[in-house]
């Protein structure tokens, strides 16, 4: 059997090579490209045709980017696996991730030897997350109500903008500073936090700006 082919795609060029050499040590793994950005990662995905991609989550600091990124090289590659790597954590990102087509999700704060074991058990099982992520995936499900219950947790009812577009609010950007960032008007911007409201069944702007601060705050 041949060498298992990796696609790194990462914005920080010493993590992406770090991560390279590291991987480059083990006999049956083998670094066949690297990308900081969409378009150099899509024509990379398209051209080498990987057996297994890296991806940071948080390209040019946008978590959209990235699980956007996830159904991109899907849609080039439908049958390659892809492991997640971030600083994110695993408990807000990790289901969305998936949900999106990757197969595993690891933080960054793992020892870095643990990418190696995260490879090899997707490329032999399909899928990696971390004992954790498994027992509260696994209990999302058993606990699973039947009837609809009002949602209060942002991770589990806003779609990825709206998630992006609150977690700016909760560090404190205006909806100009969020547009710019994320390329969208001001009232796109203004639609989302409109769509953020009602999800969270919060009345006003002043009370979608202390939840989201709370939120960021006991979460990040």
């Amino acid at each position: 059997m041949g060498k298992i082919r990796i696609l790194i795609i990462d914005d920080h060029p010493a993590m992406r090579h770090g991560l390279a050499r590291l991987i480059e040590t083990e006999a049956d793994l083998e670094i066949i490209g690297e990308a900081g950005n969409r378009s150099e990662a899509l024509a990379a995905a398209e051209r080498q045709r990987p057996d297994l991609v890296i991806l940071d989550l948080a390209l040019n600091d946008s978590v959209a980017a990235g699980i956007d990124m996830i159904a991109e090289v899907r849609s080039l590659a439908e049958t390659v696996p892809i492991l997640v790597y971030s600083m994110h954590d695993e408990s807000i990102y990790a289901e969305r991730a998936l949900h999106a087509g990757a197969c595993g999700y690891l933080m960054k704060q793992a020892p870095v030897r643990q990418v190696i074991e995260a490879v090899r058990s997707i490329m032999n099982h399909g899928i990696y997350v971390s004992a954790e992520m498994t027992r509260r995936l696994l209990m999302g499900h058993v606990g699973a109500r039947k009837e609809p219950q009002k949602c209060s947790s942002p991770q589990e009812c806003l779609s990825e903008r709206e998630f992006e577009v609150f977690r700016m609010v909760g560090y404190g950007w205006p909806p100009r500073e969020i547009a710019e960032k994320l390329c969208l008007s001001v009232k796109t911007v203004e639609s989302h936090r409109t769509n953020i409201r009602r999800k969270l069944d919060l009345d006003d702007a002043a009370e979608l700006t202390k939840f989201a601060v709370a939120w960021v705050h006991r979460t990040d």
